[in-house]
């Protein structure tokens, strides 16, 4: 696993569903950062009763390498899919970081002079008139280090059952774990994949070791005998803590399925980031 630069952003709207799709819509295209220009995903919707105005509320996360290339994000999926999409605010949600990054005051200028800079709900915000009325967004949203990469395989001996195992992994950690997101299609990965290619000057390429069509004709197969589907379940997290939560979370709610063979981790030798879980550990055994 390694740091990235995350940033956490309240969208909120009139009712669940515009701050559902703002938040879908700002958060697609963020698989991963080896072909996706961001890693981002939601992680969980809120009630009115946790929002700053009151209303329905979505919290989104967003990961980069660099504080920079994380503002340029934050501020296009802010200003193209949230000020855009009907009804909806937006709002920091990472407090006392020693980091900020002015994505709202960079989104002031499509007001063309006409935004006024306001306080409203004990923050200091921009009110950018729009069509509908006004899009509400705060001056500056606080950024810091978290984990991306946290991951565990799920080896099963079916599609079915291997499907059925990782979606209630996924159900377990988007259920019960705050503070993080699982950026893959629908929290699964079906493609893991490897640094490098054997073949081609590419950045990444298919984890060929995990792939169980090649188990028979490629001599270093990962894949364990009776294995025929391998889902790839993938955690980015504010932190250590949660993203080691979550995997014990998903694995524990994973080995329920009848069907699963075995769970294990993309390992990359060791070499692949600054943090490093043990899945037994991690489990406590």
């Amino acid at each position: 696993m390694f740091e990235m630069w995350v940033g956490r952003v309240l969208i909120t709207a009139e009712n669940d569903k515009w701050a559902r799709i703002a938040a879908e819509v700002a958060t697609g295209f963020a698989s991963s950062i080896i072909g996706s220009p961001a890693e981002a995903g939601i992680e969980r919707l809120l009630p009115t009763n946790e929002t700053p105005d009151g209303r329905a509320g979505a919290l989104i996360q967003i990961y980069h390498r660099t504080r920079s290339d994380l503002k340029r994000q934050m501020v296009a999926r802010i200003g193209q899919c949230v000020m855009t999409c009907p009804t909806t605010a937006a709002f920091n949600a990472l407090e006392g970081t020693a980091r900020k990054l002015k994505v709202g005051r960079s989104l002031r200028f499509f007001g063309d002079g006409f935004q006024k800079l306001d306080e409203i709900y004990g923050r200091k915000v921009w009110r950018i008139p729009v069509m509908e009325g006004e899009f509400i967004v705060e001056d500056k949203f606080g950024v810091k280090k978290g984990v991306a990469g946290g991951n565990f395989l799920v080896m099963a001996e079916d599609l079915k059952s291997g499907l059925a195992a990782a979606e209630a992994a996924v159900e377990a950690i988007r259920g019960n774990i705050r503070g993080v997101i699982l950026p893959f299609p629908g929290g699964i990965c079906r493609s893991g994949s490897k640094v490098g290619s054997l073949k081609y000057k590419i950045p990444a390429s298919t984890n060929h070791l995990y792939c169980p069509t090649l188990r028979d004709i490629e001599p270093e197969s990962k894949v364990p005998e009776g294995v025929k589907t391998i889902y790839e379940v993938v955690i980015n997290g504010l932190g250590l803590s949660e993203v080691k939560t979550a995997m014990a979370e998903g694995i524990r709610a994973a080995v329920k399925v009848p069907g699963v063979i075995r769970i294990s981790a993309g390992n990359y030798g060791g070499k692949l980031g600054q943090h490093k879980l043990y899945l037994r550990e991690l489990l406590g055994g």
